[in-house]
C-alpha cells in the first residue's frame, strides 16, 4: 500500500486532535475501490468537515490464506460458526500480536481499524459481501453485531446495495445509512458527534440514531417473523418511536462529483472521473440504477464545464461517468472543452441511438480505441420486454457510423436468462452480431479493416425495486446450456470473441440481492467454510433456491419493502405486467409526470 499512496494526488491527511475518526472501507482491493467515484465522494464528504478525519481501508492485496479453513485444509460441518467470531487481540496492541491483524491498517496513517470510532463500509456490489467478513476478521472484530461490545467501533454501511436490499448483511452491521451521501453525511455526523460526546452505551446510542433520523436503519430494532411457507409474515419496529419505513435520501438536482484522488494504480490509471448525471430515465426494467436514483438528475452545462476544468487540474485524462452518459445535455461541448485544453477523455457505455459522427470523431481525436454499446438482448421481442427503447435498425446504423469514422474495437453487452427468454432469443444474439459485423465491414471498405468485436454476455440477476423483483433467476443448468450453444455458434464467426460470467456466481449474486436476513446465516457459513458456497448451501437450514428460483407473489411482503424511495410498488407491478405483455413505457419526463411517485417527493 505504501507504493500506492506515494503515487496518489489528492489524498487527505489530517491531524486527529479533537476530531471524530471514521474508517471508510471499500470491501475489495485498492485498484477497484479507488476506481469507484461513489467511494471517493464519501471520503471527500467526511473529510470536508473540520470535526472529522476519514481514512481509507481496502481488502489487502497480498495473496494469503484469509480463512482458517484455507490454512487448515477445510473445516468440518460440525465446527461451530461462533468460532469465527472469537476475539483475537485488537487495538494498537494487535500490531505486535502478529498474524492477520497487521493487515488492516489505514492508507493515510497506518492506524488499525479498531482505533476508529466508526467503520463505514461503502457497498456497490453484492458479490463484495464476503469481503466484509474477511476484513472484520482480519481486524479482529467479531462478525456479528450482537457479539460486539463497547470496546469495538460501530460498524455501518452505505452505498447503492444498502438502498436496494440490506437484509442479507443485517446481522453484521450495527446500522445502515441508505441513500445518497450528499444528503446523509452532514446531518448524521452532527447527530453522531453529539451522541458520542454524551458517551452513551452502544444500545442507547443506536436507539437515539434510529429515533432521531428516519434515514438510519438499525436492524436489531425491527422484528421479522415468517410463515410456514417461508415467506415474511411481519416486519415491524420493536419500539413505537422507531419509524416503520426508512427514508432513502436523494441529493438535489445540479450536483455531481469529481474524483478526490487520482492514482496510476487503479482500473482507470491517472484519470479524474467526472459524474455527468445521476440516474437514468429510460426505464429499462432490469436496471436498479434506473429506478432507485429516480428522478434522473442532470447537471447544468456551466457547472459541468467547471467540474471538467477542476478534473483537468488533477489529471490530463477525464473519465465521464453516468448510467446514461450519452443523455448528458451538451456532451459534445463538454468534450470539446477537454480537447481544447489538451486533455483526453473516455466514456462509459454509449446508447446506440445517441451515437453521432461528430462524437466518434472526438473519441478518435482523444485516442480512445474502443466503444461499448449495450443492446442487452438480441431479439426485438426481448428489447420490448425490458423496455430498452432500441431497435435493431438503430443498432445496425451505429455499427456503420462507427466503422465509417475509425477502426474502433466494439464491445457489445448482452444479458442471458431474461424473463421468458427462449433459445430462439439466444440465437438472435448471434444473428444480430453477424449483421453488426457485416455493416462494419461494409462501411469500412475504403479503409480496409475494422476493429475487433467483443461480446460480454452476463446472466440476468433480478434486483430489488425493479419490475423484475418478483421474477426468478433462470436455473443454472439452463444458463450453462445456453452458454455452451453460444460459444460454439460464435466460435465459427471470425473477428468476434465472447466472454461469459459464471452462472454459479450469478446464482450467489442473486441470493445476496434477493434474500432476507436468513441469507446472512448462509453467508456466515460460507465464510466459515473458506468460501465454499456449495458446502454452505448443503448444510444450510434454508434452501437458497427459495430466494433465487421462486416466483414471488405481487402482494407478498418483500425483504426490502421497509425502504421508501418514493417509488410505488403498484407502479413496479404494473411495469412487470406490461413487460410480460411486451408493452413499452415512455422515458421519464421529470417534473411533468407522477407515474412512479418519485417526483412527488
Amino acid at each position: 500500500m505504501d507504493k500506492n499512496i506515494s503515487r496518489e494526488r489528492g489524498a487527505i491527511k489530517k491531524d486527529w486532535g479533537g476530531k471524530v475518526p471514521v474508517a471508510v472501507v471499500y470491501p475489495n482491493h485498492y485498484p477497484v475501490g479507488m476506481s469507484n467515484l461513489g467511494f471517493q465522494r464519501v471520503y471527500y464528504l467526511f473529510n470536508r468537515r473540520t470535526d472529522t478525519v476519514a481514512e481509507r481501508f481496502f481488502l489487502p492485496e497480498r495473496r494469503r490464506a484469509l480463512y482458517p479453513a484455507e490454512r487448515a485444509g477445510g473445516l468440518g460441518t460440525e465446527t461451530s460458526l461462533r468460532q469465527k467470531t472469537g476475539r483475537p487481540p485488537v487495538g494498537p496492541s494487535a500490531r505486535e500480536a502478529g498474524g492477520t491483524q497487521r493487515a488492516m491498517l489505514s492508507v493515510e496513517s497506518n492506524r488499525h481499524l479498531t482505533e476508529f470510532s466508526l467503520v463505514a463500509f461503502s457497498l456497490s456490489f453484492e458479490n463484495d459481501y464476503p469481503n466484509i467478513l474477511k476484513i472484520l476478521e482480519l481486524a479482529g472484530i467479531p462478525l456479528l453485531s450482537e457479539e460486539r461490545d463497547e470496546t469495538f467501533p460501530l460498524i455501518c454501511a452505505g452505498g447503492v446495495t444498502t438502498f436496494l436490499n440490506p437484509e442479507p448483511i443485517a446481522g453484521f452491521m450495527d446500522f445502515f445509512l441508505p441513500g445518497e451521501a450528499e444528503e446523509l453525511i452532514d446531518p448524521f455526523m452532527d447527530l453522531f458527534k453529539e451522541l458520542a460526546l454524551d458517551r452513551l452505551p452502544k444500545e442507547k446510542l443506536l436507539r437515539e440514531l434510529a429515533r432521531s433520523m428516519d434515514s438510519v436503519y438499525v436492524p436489531r430494532f425491527y422484528k421479522v417473523s415468517y410463515g410456514r411457507d417461508g415467506r415474511i409474515e411481519l416486519f415491524e419496529p420493536r419500539h413505537p418511536e422507531i419509524p416503520p419505513k426508512i427514508k432513502v435520501k436523494r441529493a438535489p438536482a445540479g450536483g455531481g462529483a469529481v474524483s478526490a484522488i487520482v492514482s496510476p494504480d487503479t482500473s482507470f490509471p491517472d484519470t479524474a472521473l467526472v459524474e455527468v448525471g445521476r440516474g437514468c430515465g429510460r426505464g429499462c426494467r432490469f436496471c436498479a440504477a434506473g429506478f432507485v436514483y429516480r428522478p434522473p438528475r442532470t447537471i447544468e452545462k456551466a457547472k459541468l464545464l467547471d467540474m471538467v476544468d477542476d478534473a483537468l487540474g488533477r489529471a490530463k485524462k477525464v473519465g465521464l461517468v453516468s448510467p446514461a452518459v450519452s443523455d448528458c445535455p451538451g456532451l459534445e461541448e463538454v468534450i470539446s472543452r477537454i480537447l481544447e485544453k489538451g486533455g483526453t477523455f473516455s466514456l462509459s457505455s454509449l446508447r446506440a441511438d445517441r451515437i453521432t459522427s461528430s462524437l466518434l470523431q472526438q473519441l478518435r481525436a482523444s485516442g480512445q480505441k474502443s466503444i461499448a454499446i449495450a443492446p442487452e438482448a438480441g431479439s426485438e421481442r426481448l428489447r420490448l420486454l425490458i423496455n430498452k427503447h432500441l431497435t435493431e435498425s438503430q443498432i445496425i446504423e451505429a455499427a456503420s457510423k462507427i466503422a465509417e469514422v475509425w477502426s474502433f474495437s466494439v464491445r457489445l453487452y448482452f444479458l442471458m436468462g431474461l424473463p421468458t427468454e427462449t433459445l430462439s432469443d439466444v440465437e438472435e444474439i448471434v444473428r444480430l452480431t453477424k449483421r453488426f459485423k457485416h455493416h462494419m465491414v461494409k462501411a469500412s471498405r475504403k479503409r480496409g479493416n475494422i476493429g475487433a468485436i467483443r461480446l460480454s454476455i452476463n446472466c440476468f440477476v433480478p434486483k430489488a425495486f425493479t419490475p423484475f423483483q418478483w421474477h426468478p433467476m433462470e436455473e443454472v443448468p439452463s444458463l450453462k446450456s445456453k452458454q455452451k450453444w453460444l460459444k460454439k455458434a460464435l466460435g465459427r464467426e471470425g473477428g468476434v470473441t465472447a466472454s461469459f460470467d459464471v452462472p454459479k456466481w450469478a446464482y450467489v449474486q442473486a441470493l445476496l440481492s434477493m434474500g432476507d436476513r436468513r441469507v446472512g446465516d448462509i453467508l456466515l457459513r460460507a465464510h466459515a467454510l473458506g468460501g465454499n458456497w456449495k458446502k454452505a448451501f448443503a448444510h444450510s437450514d434454508m434452501n437458497p433456491d427459495f430466494f433465487v428460483h421462486r416466483e414471488k407473489e405481487l402482494d407478498e411482503i418483500l425483504p426490502w419493502d421497509f425502504l421508501d424511495h418514493g417509488i410505488s410498488k403498484a407502479h413496479l407491478a404494473e411495469e412487470y405486467s406490461k413487460a410480460l405483455e411486451l408493452k413499452s413505457t415512455p422515458a421519464c419526463k421529470v417534473g411533468n409526470c407522477t407515474r412512479c411517485g418519485a417526483c412527488r417527493q
